[in-house]
Parts: C-alpha cells; sequence; structure tokens
C-alpha cells in the first residue's frame, strides 16, 4: 500500500477559529461590525438576473432582483492581495417562485449561493467563485421572499499596474426545502440556476481597484462605469507568442492548491447529481488501525471518504457555571456511490503460524451518527467538546487466502450483525453499532487540541467483532474458521478524521489559511493514522 500524504499543519488561527464556531454562535448577535477602514470603497449593487425556476424562467426580484454588498479598497500596490470583506448576496425570490416552492409542501428554505466573479486587468482575466450560506428561512403565505447570505471569499492578486475590475457573472442559489414537520419536503434540494439579465446595470460591474501607479496599463485599463473586459481566445499559433502569455499576466484568485487531480493516494471524495450536497454538507477523509485481538496484530483502515450533514445547535441542559449546547450531525461513508469503505486488505497469523490475507469492506447498515455537546465555562470561557460517533457497521470479506491459498468466500461473507460498542446512552441509541469518543478543548486565545468535528482529529473506542455467516461458496463453509479467528470482544480502534471541507464555504487556502478544499470541492487534507 502507499504511504499517505501528511496532513497539512493547520496554523493557529484556524484551528482556534474552527474550535469556536460552535461555542460562539450564540454570542456573535452581540458583537458590533468593525468599521470600514480608510481608502476602502463599499459596494452596493443591484443586479438583475434570470433564474431557472420550476414553472419556467422568470426574473428574480421584482423589485429589487439580486444585490451584492462588499468593502473593497480603493488602491493596491501591483502584488498585494485584494480581499473583499462584508460580503452579502441577497436574492429575493418573487411570488411566484415562492409559490412554486410550497407547491412542492415546503415551508422553509435554506439557500447557499455560489456567484461566479469575473476579474479582470487590461486584457488578462480569471474567475473566482463566491460562496455564501444563508439562514432557514420560513415561506411566506403571499410576496416574495428574501434570502441573505454571507460568507468568506477568496482573494485576487493583480500582478501589474493598472484597474482591476471586479464583475458579477452567473449565479447559482442551491435550496435546501423543509416541511412543517421539519422533514425534507419536495426533492429535498434544488438549484436555481440564473444568469444576468441583458438589461442588469453596467453589466455587472461591482467594484474597480487601482492597482500600482495612477498610470493606466499599456493596453488601457477598464472604465469605472463600464464593462469588464473580455479575456481574448486562446491563441493556436506559436507557442511564446503573447497571446499565450494570457495566464501569465492574469490576476490570480486565491486558492490554488495542489491535490485536485484524481491521482491523490485517496478515493475521490466529492458530492454528485446522485448525492447532492446541502448547505450543511461537509466532506472529509478518515483513516485509522482496528486491533484484531486474537490475532495479536492490527487492521489499516485506508483514507475512506465520509459525506456528513452538519446539525444546528439546540440548547443543552442549564447549568450555572456553563453555556451548553448539543448538535446531531449525520454521516454516510462514500465510495462509488455506495455507503462502504475501500476495500482493504490485512495479513494476520493464524493461530499462531497459518498466514491469512483477507481483504474486507466495512457497510453501513444505517446512518452514521455524531452527536456534540460543547460546554463553555462563563468563569473563563474554557470549551470542552465531548463527541459520539455511533456507526452501525458490518464487516464483510470479499477475498480470503490461507497459507498462499484463495478459497472462494462467495459474495456474502459478512458479520452476523453490526460491530458492536457499549454505549453510554443505550436508552437513547439501541442497536447494534460501533462507538468512538473524542474530546477537543481550548482556552480562549489559544489553539484547541483534540477532536472537533470540523477540524477533525483522534476518535478512539473498542468493538466486539461478531460471528461470521455466508461464508459457503465452493462447497466448504468457512464459518466457523473465520469466527474462531477473529470474532470476539476486546478489540481498539483509533480513528483519525481530517479537516473537513465545507462545500458552502470552501476555504481554499491564502498566506493566513491553509487550505481545506481541493478546488474540485474534495477535502484537502488526507489524514495519516496513528496507532
Amino acid at each position: 500500500m502507499k504511504g499517505q500524504r501528511a496532513a497539512v499543519p493547520r496554523p493557529s488561527r484556524v484551528r482556534a477559529r474552527s474550535a469556536a464556531i460552535g461555542a460562539f454562535v450564540v454570542l456573535a448577535a452581540t458583537v458590533p461590525a468593525a468599521a470600514s477602514a480608510a481608502g476602502t470603497q463599499e459596494v452596493d449593487a443591484e443586479l438583475r438576473y434570470v433564474c431557472a425556476l420550476p414553472s419556467g424562467r422568470q426574473p428574480v426580484g421584482v423589485r429589487v432582483g439580486v444585490r451584492v454588498s462588499a468593502a473593497f479598497p480603493d488602491r493596491v500596490e501591483a502584488g498585494e492581495a485584494i480581499s473583499p470583506v462584508d460580503v452579502t448576496t441577497t436574492v429575493e425570490l418573487p411570488a411566484d417562485a415562492v409559490a412554486d416552492l410550497t407547491a412542492l409542501e415546503a415551508a422553509t428554505a435554506r439557500a447557499a449561493t455560489r456567484l461566479t466573479v469575473g476579474v479582470a486587468q487590461d486584457e488578462a482575466a480569471a474567475e473566482a467563485t463566491w460562496h455564501g450560506a444563508a439562514e432557514p428561512a420560513a415561506l411566506p403565505g403571499a410576496g416574495p421572499l428574501t434570502l441573505t447570505a454571507t460568507g468568506d471569499v477568496p482573494s485576487v492578486t493583480g500582478r501589474s499596474d493598472g484597474d482591476l475590475t471586479f464583475s458579477a457573472g452567473n449565479l447559482a442559489v442551491d435550496l435546501e426545502l423543509g416541511a412543517a414537520d421539519g422533514t425534507a419536503a419536495g426533492p429535498g434540494t434544488l438549484t436555481l440556476d440564473c444568469s444576468p439579465a441583458e438589461d442588469t446595470p453596467k453589466d455587472g460591474l461591482l467594484a474597480t481597484v487601482r492597482v500600482g501607479t495612477d498610470t493606466a496599463g499599456p493596453s488601457g485599463s477598464p472604465s469605472p462605469s463600464g464593462s469588464a473586459p473580455k479575456a481574448p481566445a486562446p491563441s493556436s499559433g506559436t507557442p511564446g507568442a503573447p497571446q499565450d502569455r494570457q495566464g501569465d499576466r492574469a490576476p490570480k484568485a486565491a486558492g490554488d492548491p495542489p491535490g485536485a487531480a484524481a491521482d491523490r493516494d485517496a478515493p475521490p471524495c466529492r458530492y454528485d447529481d446522485a448525492h447532492p450536497p446541502t448547505p450543511a454538507s461537509l466532506n472529509a477523509y478518515v483513516t485509522g488501525y482496528t486491533n484484531v485481538r486474537k490475532l495479536k496484530g492490527a487492521s489499516l483502515l485506508p483514507p475512506s471518504c465520509m459525506l456528513i450533514e452538519q446539525g444546528n445547535p439546540v440548547d443543552g441542559p442549564p447549568d450555572p457555571e456553563y453555556l451548553i449546547f448539543d448538535t446531531a450531525s449525520t454521516a454516510d461513508f462514500h465510495y462509488e456511490g455506495r455507503k462502504q469503505t475501500p476495500p482493504f486488505e490485512s495479513t494476520f497469523l493464524t493461530f499462531g503460524f497459518t498466514p491469512v490475507t483477507a481483504t474486507m469492506v466495512l457497510e453501513q447498515t444505517g446512518p452514521i451518527t455524531i452527536d456534540s455537546r460543547i460546554k463553555m465555562r462563563w468563569s473563563d470561557f474554557r470549551t470542552i467538546t465531548d463527541t459520539y460517533v455511533r456507526a452501525p457497521l458490518v464487516l464483510r470479506v470479499t477475498a480470503l487466502e490461507v497459507n498462499g491459498t484463495p478459497l472462494d468466500v462467495g459474495p456474502g461473507c459478512r458479520t452476523e450483525t453490526s460491530l458492536t460498542s457499549a454505549d453510554p446512552d443505550p436508552a437513547n441509541h439501541p442497536g447494534d453499532h460501533l462507538v468512538l469518543y473524542g474530546r477537543g478543548e481550548q482556552d480562549l486565545g489559544l489553539p484547541a487540541t483534540g477532536y472537533l468535528l470540523l477540524s477533525g482529529g483522534s476518535l478512539s473506542g473498542e468493538t466486539t467483532v461478531p460471528a461470521f455467516t455466508g461464508c459457503d461458496a465452493g462447497g466448504e463453509n468457512l464459518d466457523r474458521l473465520l469466527t474462531a479467528s477473529v470474532s470476539g470482544p476486546g478489540n481498539l480502534l483509533k480513528q483519525v478524521q481530517g479537516q473537513t471541507c465545507s462545500i458552502a464555504n470552501p476555504v481554499f487556502g491564502d498566506e493566513f489559511n491553509a487550505p481545506q478544499c481541493t478546488r474540485d470541492l474534495q477535502p484537502y487534507v488526507i489524514p495519516v493514522p496513528e496507532r
């Protein structure tokens, strides 16, 4: 097996921010917004879009359309990053569109936005994607619905002197629909694909930032009141011709980390049409070791993809010393469209002398749940997060070789039930399942340690492997051999989860933050197993 890439170290401020997201969410409303710094320009652009809605194409936002607001610097030096702040995308769905959603028996909508922003300087151009997420909104009985999404956006660097323009392009609005009883409504999720209307003001121009000197570049600069220039068509001429240097001159959007290639030492881990993301979607890789007590050895779980739906925090039990709230999330393994790990191979000495090599997978028999309790102490704001992961997983054997001789186990060779653990709360979590536990801790102003759902870390547990069944192809029943060799209690596990990638608000990395997502929205970090 190939060695896995080491996890990318995360700067202290990133780890601290991830740990504090849950603990301080209830305090966020009390923190005033920072005043705009000198030398900034406040942008509040009212745009017009046409979107593909359930009832057909019609304008979005009869009155205000799509409004984009942000703060940009007035001027920067060449090579200096431009980081728009306070970015907000507001979409007003007209009454007809809201009626289409209520016809699907939806009572609430939660939105995530993806705005393509064209960045141009002279004749060179690039694109960036601005992601935003909105709080769930109740659908009105009549009239329009306003959705306001906020989020961080990638920085952009102008490589030479001259005006650099930002222009709004296509917009996608991902809607998660909920029924009145809290379940999913209609299709669950749908996406509105929107394009700028022909009469959108200034062709979608958002801002113009002067880069370098006051003198325009050799090819001229876009006018603040005009539209962004188009990028020249790719050249088919001789390599090295001026047209072929478009990429050298183009403004550079931050967040082009390596790792999006298909040849990474991990299976693909991305959402797709069959598994569409929601505004609460995360993905991450997990890996680790499982001891097999009877065989006095350990089996390696290779990097496996997890698709996670993060839950909303709710108030926990009252405590005079702590602010407490709970978060219930769900997850699924994802491998080639199935809820299982990739196949993994382990070799042991059965009965102390016979080498046995088994190829196995872990398969889900139900949803994986992730329950976190966050406790913030009022006296010093120390935060403790206890997380329990409960996973109903059967162990399936797909191939077996004993002392170099292949044995046919057939297609149904598996444990009779899920791997089991002693659950600390069996009344609320009945049934057979594996339990893993992790704790994260953070002192105010210091990096977090341990396990947190967003930033990952180590989880541990102990499991009983049930007896095997169905291993009887080829005329020989191997159930008893596998049960005698492997099944039994006291098998220790240690799982490592990597940093999650937030699909609605991906972090591609910049001078301040380590990358969390590849450009194609896979987890950037591939964790390394720990013994």
